[in-house]
């Protein structure tokens, strides 16, 4: 057992488990804020996954959680947004340095090798998202509400979203993406951003049974030991998973990946049939959120189909600090989080009067290929 305090931003456990194995058992620590990812969480969680994944005593990894309201609610963003009110128009090594250690925390999970369990409860937004999209094994259940809402704060959805958007359904990464939907743990499973649905209640029991699987050195086997055990769990919860909503409007969706240009996408969304809040609060999202961002997910899931995860979190760093130099998404922090007027005044009133070389030089890398601080990412990788 390691020690923590109370007051960690993250707790840390290591679960004594059969076979002389142990479980690594993350915990996010700020259940006020939703377990909103802070700087110093991601400083905690990446030297501590990276000791565990050379432990050969660990068989798999847990991340989860405190309290039963939220896995993740996104990124901390508040000192960001001083950082950025601090330095207006200009390059901000603090949001580099949040984005980069966040991204290399995400890289890490994708490509961790041995099993890793995220315990996606409740409210998994933004960066709680990068977290549990890299996971090898994604537990979703009947209050999980999972989102890339970053349209409404002038941001984009990042934390390798330009890899895990283009491998949905037709369609619906875009949607997402220009929307900002939120969706249940039904749409996860069909997307591919879950595997499991177990209900909340049973997380305790599931741990235990767990800690009693022989765990070995074999990794692929204790992938299958995991996988084995989550189905079973998963037996006696299928009546209370939720009916997806992206499956009523699926066509129209996918649909969506046809259309040439953005304002045909945009029209699209806004022309979709059908009365249900759902779509309602979709198309409102869209009609609030920056058209800066509209234009930065479409170029970005464009580009994205053609790219490594790698390459796509190092596209993703130098796009958000050029974001942060830009000013939009200070001014969508301010009005959504921080005045809370929902007012923001985006730079440009619709896609249409975005110029073209605004949006080129948001996609310009701040750094040569050889000084990007993510250069070495993936070079020791083998499959992405």
């Amino acid at each position: 057992m390691l020690v923590n305090t109370d007051s960690s931003v993250v707790l840390y456990q290591e679960l004594q488990a059969a076979n002389g194995k142990l479980i690594g058992v993350a915990t996010l620590n700020s259940e006020k804020s939703l377990n909103a990812l802070s700087l110093p969480m991601v400083e905690s969680l990446l030297p501590q996954l990276q000791a565990w994944q050379a432990d050969p005593t660990i068989a798999m990894v847990m991340l989860q959680g405190a309290g039963d309201k939220a896995f993740c609610a996104g990124g901390d963003i508040r000192d960001l947004y001083q950082a950025m009110q601090d330095a207006p128009g200009q390059f901000q090594p603090y949001v580099a340095d949040f984005f980069c250690k966040e991204y290399t925390l995400d890289y890490l999970i994708h490509t961790f090798g041995k099993p890793v369990l995220v315990w996606g409860n409740g409210i998994v937004m933004g960066g709680g998202l990068g977290l549990m999209a890299g996971a090898s094994h994604r537990i979703v259940t009947a209050s999980s509400r999972i989102a890339m809402p970053e349209m409404a704060i002038g941001l984009y959805p990042d934390v390798g979203a330009s890899w895990f958007l283009n491998r949905m359904p037709a369609g619906c990464g875009l949607f997402l993406g220009l929307t900002g939907a939120s969706i249940n743990a039904a749409d996860a499973r069909f997307i591919g951003l879950a595997d499991v649905f177990i209900c909340h209640e049973q997380k305790a029991e599931l741990v235990q049974k767990l800690c009693s699987i022989n765990w070995g050195d074999t990794v692929s086997l204790n992938h299958q030991k995991l996988s084995d055990a989550l189905r079973v769990q998963e037996q006696g919860c299928r009546t209370q998973m939720p009916l997806s909503q992206i499956r009523v409007h699926q066509e129209p969706i996918a649909a969506l990946a046809q259309a040439a240009t953005l304002a045909e996408v945009v029209n699209s969304i806004m022309a979709m049939p059908g009365e249900d809040k759902w779509l309602t609060k979709a198309k409102a999202s869209l009609s609030y959120g920056s058209p800066i961002t509209a234009h930065i997910v479409f170029r970005l899931l464009q580009l994205g189909q053609t790219k490594i995860l790698a390459d796509s979190f190092r596209l993703e760093l130098g796009l958000s600090v050029q974001c942060g130099k830009l000013g939009e998404f200070q001014e969508g922090v301010r009005a959504l989080l921080i005045d809370k007027d929902l007012q923001p005044k985006w730079l440009y009133p619709d896609v249409a009067a975005v110029p073209v070389e605004v949006v080129a030089e948001l996609f310009r890398s701040p750094w040569s290929e050889a000084a990007h601080p993510l250069a070495q990412l993936g070079k020791q990788q083998q499959g992405y």
